[in-house]
Parts: structure tokens; sequence; C-alpha cells
């Protein structure tokens, strides 16, 4: 059974793979493998489990505490934190994993499973392929503890207060944020208190919005995927910058003054920039996705830091940074990794990051990326009902060739499969934003009349 995708587990709940028995059985192999393992060396035997708002929260965290119980080992529930607050809990707690319940940015109807070891990093392919191959194995398990060598569950109060004194203590001390007009978009997710609450702490006035989540509007219309919303109260509060999560909060995107929406591959530049001048970037570069846009890779050549691409997905950014020995990398979408804080996308960290910067040079995001000039980027997502792959249908290929050919190195063009959906993804990017758009609605329309 195919379990874990690019980002976990994930899926419509009460349907495959999200069901409470398969996610019963998805806890008891997760505690089988790590209490019967050389993974972790100080033998707790304790995995935290946290959460965002989701209606069906409540329903998989009691399944996948009872499968961790069953097989004698404990369990923490720490409630709705955002996902890099259980990766900083399961390392800094010293315990033996810490496990994600949410669906990250869709919508309220799905949830999903991310797994971290000991150390904060999600799990290894290797380990992914014994969990899926314990949860399909009717055998399993052959043996289960009884009597008191089943595990317990404890509830951890403090975890969010935890995670924003540790988010406090990344910029230096003495630094507050007095006179910041700040909108903060939780998307009524994981953040919808740990944000707006850090901020305040440190001085600033905050409008935080779509902050009350009922377990059905997580995403809905609102946060980092919905940027109009936050927008608006940007510049109907007057307000210095508007921040945007998604609904586990490892991902941040910002709209600066004015209302205009500052990415991840933007913050990664001015960010980039700032350490190399600091003489903090490690590796003299950055690791980013085959998604980021060209003119950030321009930026920072212009700087002389090099710019490392992967495939679209963060643990993939993450792997290349632990085997180049960089420290920052990201993506697009706001999935922004620095590991001298934490060792996945953090949020609320990224947040305070862009906040500091802008306080330490007195300028607004606006003014901090004036210098950045993206190339008009199109993106198409097609629908591909088909099973054969694109990349051997001559027509489809015929049609890419031509498009790279009429670009030249006036831009690049990606085709690729998405990891979560049936449809191929078709980006362009291009000086021209008119042909940018023209090549991209032609592949698009190859591909839907081949495999579509």
């Amino acid at each position: 059974m195919k379990l874990f995708g690019t980002d976990g587990i994930r899926g419509k709940v009460n349907r495959s793979p999200m069901t409470p028995e398969n996610v019963l059985r998805v806890g008891m192999a997760v505690a089988h493998i790590l209490k019967n393992s050389m993974i972790n060396d100080h033998g707790r035997h304790m995995i935290l489990i946290g959460k965002d708002t989701r209606l069906s929260g409540y329903m998989i965290e009691s399944a996948l505490t009872s499968g961790i119980c069953s097989m004698g080992m404990d369990v923490t529930l720490v409630g709705p934190i955002p996902t890099p607050g259980v990766a900083f809990l399961a390392r800094t707690l010293r315990l033996d994993a810490g496990i994600v319940i949410s669906a990250s940015h869709n919508p309220f109807g799905d949830n999903g499973i991310k797994i971290f070891s000991s150390y904060g990093f999600k799990l290894s392919g290797e380990i992914e392929k014994e969990i899926e191959r314990l949860v399909a194995d009717e055998k399993f398990p052959a043996k289960k503890p009884v009597d008191d060598k089943i595990g317990r569950a404890y509830r951890l109060d403090d975890a969010a207060g935890r995670y924003i004194e540790y988010i406090k203590s990344t910029i230096p001390k003495g630094i507050d944020l007095e006179g910041l007009r700040v909108v903060v978009d939780t998307a009524n997710g994981a953040a919808y208190k740990v944000t707006p609450w850090l901020l305040r702490e440190l001085g600033a006035e905050v409008i935080s919005i779509n902050d009350k989540p009922t377990g059905t509007n997580i995403n809905d219309k609102c946060g980092s995927l919905h940027l109009e919303c936050l927008a608006k109260a940007v510049k109907e509060h007057n307000a210095h910058i508007g921040i945007a999560h998604d609904g586990d909060a490892d991902r941040t995107l910002f709209v600066d003054e004015r209302g205009n929406m500052v990415d991840g591959d933007m913050i990664l530049g001015i960010w980039a920039s700032e350490l190399k001048r600091e003489d903090k970037l490690s590796g003299s570069g950055v690791v980013a996705t085959v998604m980021t846009n060209l003119g950030i890779e321009k930026y920072l050549a212009g700087q002389g830091i090099k710019l490392v691409r992967t495939k679209v997905g963060d643990r993939y950014v993450v792997e290349e940074m632990k085997k180049g020995g960089y420290n920052l990398g990201g993506e697009q979408s706001g999935h922004i990794i620095f590991f001298d804080y934490n060792t996945t996308g953090d949020g609320p960290i990224t947040a305070l990051q862009v906040l500091y910067l802008m306080r330490k040079k007195n300028m607004l995001v606006s003014e901090l990326t004036a210098d950045i000039d993206l190339y008009p980027q199109v993106l198409l997502n097609v629908v591909a009902s088909g099973k054969k792959d694109f990349k051997e249908v001559p027509e489809i290929t015929k049609s890419i060739d031509k498009a790279i050919n009429k670009l030249g190195d006036r831009g690049r063009i990606l085709v690729r499969p998405s990891g979560t959906e049936p449809k191929i993804r078709v980006m362009v990017e291009a000086e021209d934003g008119a042909m940018a758009k023209a090549i991209a609605e032609d592949i698009a329309e190859v591909i839907q009349k081949a495999i579509g």
C-alpha cells in the first residue's frame, strides 16, 4: 500500500488512506519501528502529537494515540500548534518522534500525517517504506504488549508558550517591534494564537484576521493561498506589512504596505543577501526548487551567491541543504528553512525574521525587495486523466522543444506531473509576460488534447 507522498500521508478523511482503521495501524507501525530500532538512542519511548484545527483532527489524534499506546509507547498531546512547533518540541524534549496531523493548505475535508524524527527532520524514504509494509501486513503485529507494558497518553499544556519563547530568542535581546502595525492572517489554522501572541509580546500592533477556527473554515478563502483578504486589510488599517500562513503554518507569504505580494522567492533573496553581508551564509549559496524565479537567481548571482535547485518539495530542499552544508533554503510558496533556527519550514520564525530585518534596516519590505526584478511567470494546471507519461507522447515533447527554442536564454520552461494530484503543471517564465502566457497556453492545449 502506497501511503506517503512528498509531504507525508494525505487524503480525504474517511477515505483511504485517511481512515481511522488505517491511521491506527500507522500509529502501531511507527511505534514498533521506533521502539525496536537504533534510530533513537535516548530510550524515552515517547511520541509527541500535534495538529491543526480541522474537525477530523480529534478522530485521527485518538486513532494514532491508540495505535502508539497499544505497542507500548507513550504519547504527549499538545493540541493545535504549527508544524514547525512539533519539529522543535520533538527535538528539544528529546522524544522519539513528533507527529503532525494536518493537510497543510488543503481544505478541511482532507487531513494528513507528517512524521518528524527525534532530530526534527522528516523520516527517510526507507523508514516510510517500512511503515507502509507493516500497515499492509495482515500478520502485523504478531504480538502486542499486555498489562502494564502498554503506553499511556499525557498532555503538555504549555507547548505553544515554549515554542513562542524559542521564536523570540531568534532575534537579539533588546529588539522590539514597537511602532509596527501588522496584519496577520492565520488561515483559521494552527497558528491562530501563536503568531499574534508572539508579535504582540514583542510590542507590535497586531490586527489578527481569520483567527477563529471552527473546524471547517481552515484555509477557506484565507491564508497564504488567498492573499486578497490580507491585502485589503493591510490597506484598510494602513499597516506596514501583512503576514499570511497556511493551515499548519510551515509557510509564510507577505504583502507590503501597498498590498503587493512578497513571495518565498523574494524572502529568500533578501534574507540571503543580509546573511551574506554578515558572513553568516553557509556554503555561500541558497537551496531552492525548480520553481524559483529566474529573477531571484540573477539577483543572487549579482551578489556572489549561488542558487542550487532541487525538485519541488521542502523535503528535497532539506536533503540538499544537509548534503551541501547550506543553512538557508526554501520554496516560492513560502516554505523557508533556516537551519540555524529550525529543521523545517517555519512560518512564525520567517515572519519574525522579516520584521526584524525591517526594524534593523529601518525599511519597509517594499524597500527591502526593490532591487529584485522577477520574471513574469505563468503556471497552468492540466488535468491528466490518461495513465501515459507525458514525456513519452511525441506531440507533447515536440511542443515543449519548440517552445524552448523560441525562448532561448530569455526565459525557461518547466513541465512536470503534480506530486499530489492527477495534473500536469506547466510553468513558463519569460522577460515578456505576454510571450510566457502564450507559450504556456500552447503547451497546456497540446497536453489536454493528448492525455487530458
